[in-house]
C-alpha cells in the first residue's frame, strides 16, 4: 500500500479497510450512546463536544491481510488528523474529536495487534504539532492513572483530537521525547509526511526511531529486550 502525501484528497474506501460510515456524531452501524454518556465522567471535554455535534464517527470494517489493515488505518487516521488540522484553530476547535472504529475479523491477528503500530506511528508523527492519538479495544476494562476503572469500549477504535498541552503529557511517561514535543506542540503547518516512507513496512521500520532506549533487564543485565508498540 501507498500512503499519499498529506495534501493527497481523502478516499471513501480501501481494499482492505471499507467505509461503513463517514464521520457522523450518531452513529447507525454501533451503539455507543451509552458508553459515550459513561465517558463523560473522565473526560470534562466530552460533554461539550457532544452538546455541539463535535464528537463524530468514521466507522470502518476490516476485509483484508493484517499488514494491509494497518496500513489502511494509518492512512485513515493521517486523513483524520489532516481534516482536523485547519478546524483546532476555529472556534471551539479543541472540541473536536474524530474517532476512527474498527469492525470485522481478521484471521491471525486481533484488534489490540491491528491497532498498535498505526497508533504508534500517527501519535509520534502528530504529536510534535498538537493532535493526540489514543487507542480503545472492544471489550477491554481500562484504569486511569487515579484508579478509577474505565467502562469497556464496545468497538476498537482509535480517538483523534486537539492535545491538551498541559494535560496529556502525563499520559506519555514511557515515550517522555514524545510528551516534551507535545507540551509545546505548535502547527505551523509543515507537510509531516514529506520524509515519511511511502510504504507501510518501511514505515513501520522509520518509526522503530521513537522507540524509548531499552532498560537492561534486572536478569539479566547484558539482555535486550524487544521493543514493541503495543502496550504505547
Amino acid at each position: 500500500m501507498t500512503t499519499g502525501r498529506t495534501s493527497a484528497a481523502p478516499r471513501p474506501s480501501a481494499g482492505a479497510l471499507r467505509l461503513v460510515e463517514a464521520s457522523t456524531p450518531a452513529p447507525a452501524t454501533i451503539d455507543i450512546s451509552v458508553y459515550v454518556r459513561q465517558m463523560t465522567a473522565h473526560c470534562p471535554y466530552l460533554a461539550p463536544s457532544l452538546q455541539q455535534g463535535l464528537t463524530t464517527w468514521t466507522v470502518y470494517r476490516a476485509h483484508g491481510e493484517p499488514v494491509a489493515v494497518e496500513a489502511e488505518l494509518f492512512h485513515a487516521g493521517v486523513q483524520a488528523a489532516e481534516w482536523l488540522r485547519p478546524l483546532l484553530i476555529r472556534p471551539h476547535g479543541g472540541l473536536r474529536c474524530e474517532n476512527i472504529v474498527l469492525l470485522g475479523e481478521v484471521p491471525g491477528a486481533g484488534h489490540r495487534d491491528l491497532l498498535a503500530w498505526p497508533h504508534w506511528v500517527l501519535k509520534n508523527l502528530y504529536g510534535p504539532v498538537g493532535i493526540m492519538f489514543g487507542k480503545f479495544h472492544a471489550g477491554e476494562e481500562e484504569t486511569t492513572r487515579a484508579g478509577d476503572r474505565i467502562p469497556a469500549a464496545p468497538v476498537s477504535f482509535l480517538p483523534v483530537r486537539a492535545a491538551v498541552r498541559r494535560r496529556d503529557p502525563r499520559f506519555l511517561t514511557a515515550t517522555p521525547d514524545l510528551a516534551a514535543a507535545l507540551a509545546v506542540a505548535d502547527d505551523d503547518g509543515r507537510d509531516l509526511l514529506e520524509h515519511v516512507p511511502d510504504q507501510w513496512k518501511e514505515i513501520r521500520t522509520w518509526a522503530k526511531r521513537f522507540f524509548p532506549p531499552v532498560k537492561p533487564s534486572p536478569v539479566s543485565p547484558n539482555s535486550l529486550a524487544n521493543p514493541s508498540p503495543r502496550a504505547s
